[in-house]
């Protein structure tokens, strides 16, 4: 194995404030409003990134710190994702209880499918592993999460009528609420379809380019891609 390609210094630092404002002027000309969200989005992200690569340099030499993080991880997704359904303000009446909702789908899809690739052997049981293809399945289960969650709630609001109908009609409000927020909810997973359906031949995602740039062969970067889309698929399925 090489190392990456890609190192921190002074020209990446050029790179990625010229990309910002290549992609705050492209928002502002369009007319889309968009410079400051693009500006602030790319600010906090070389923060976050600098400040968890900082702390997993001490994380992942531990199992238990390892875990911990990943808990850490579904917390904030959870509280992502419900802030991205229902607008929701922590201190807001009933906040806990719809973070816990989400947590639950969150949560429900990510743990399967990290458990069965570290049990079965597939991934190796160290810090840096784990915290890695958790990150990933945690966040595309966040992703599944919000999109199923605001389009349900659209679609319920825009058809409260034939809810209630259905509930005059002697359904249960369950049923009610699936018979039409189903398939709405379901068009959360186009995206992971579309990319699971097209990669290779479209796109060559994170994973493949990752191992490539670390230095590994073209078969274990296919098979790196192929585990994380796979597995991004199953969770991403269940959170919705």
């Amino acid at each position: 194995m090489g190392t990456s390609v890609v190192e921190p210094g002074l020209p990446l630092a050029a790179v990625l404030v010229l990309l910002t404002a290549l992609a705050a002027g492209a928002g502002r000309l369009s007319g889309l409003g968009q410079e400051r969200p693009v500006a602030v989005a790319a600010l906090r992200a070389t923060v976050q990134l600098a400040a968890v690569s900082a702390v997993l340099l001490a994380v992942v030499r531990s199992l238990w710190l390892s875990a911990a993080f990943v808990l850490l991880m579904v917390a904030v997704a959870s509280v992502t994702a419900a802030g991205r359904v229902t607008g929701l303000q922590l201190r807001a009446p009933g906040a806990a209880r719809r973070v816990a909702t989400t947590a639950l789908a969150v949560a429900g899809g990510a743990a399967p499918v990290v458990a069965l690739v570290l049990a079965s052997g597939t991934v190796p049981l160290r810090g840096e592993a784990v915290v890695s293809v958790a990150g990933i399945v945690v966040g595309g289960a966040m992703t599944a999460t919000s999109l199923a969650g605001r389009r349900l709630r659209d679609e319920l609001t825009g058809r409260r009528g034939e809810v209630e109908a259905a509930l005059a009609l002697g359904l249960l409000p369950r049923d009610a609420l699936l018979e039409v927020g189903r398939a709405s909810a379901a068009t959360a997973l186009v995206p992971p379809l579309d990319q699971t359906r097209t990669v290779g031949l479209v796109t060559l995602p994170g994973a493949y380019v990752g191992v490539l740039l670390g230095g590994g062969s073209p078969a274990a970067a296919g098979a790196a891609q192929l585990l994380v889309l796979v597995g991004l698929l199953a969770a991403q399925v269940i959170a919705v």
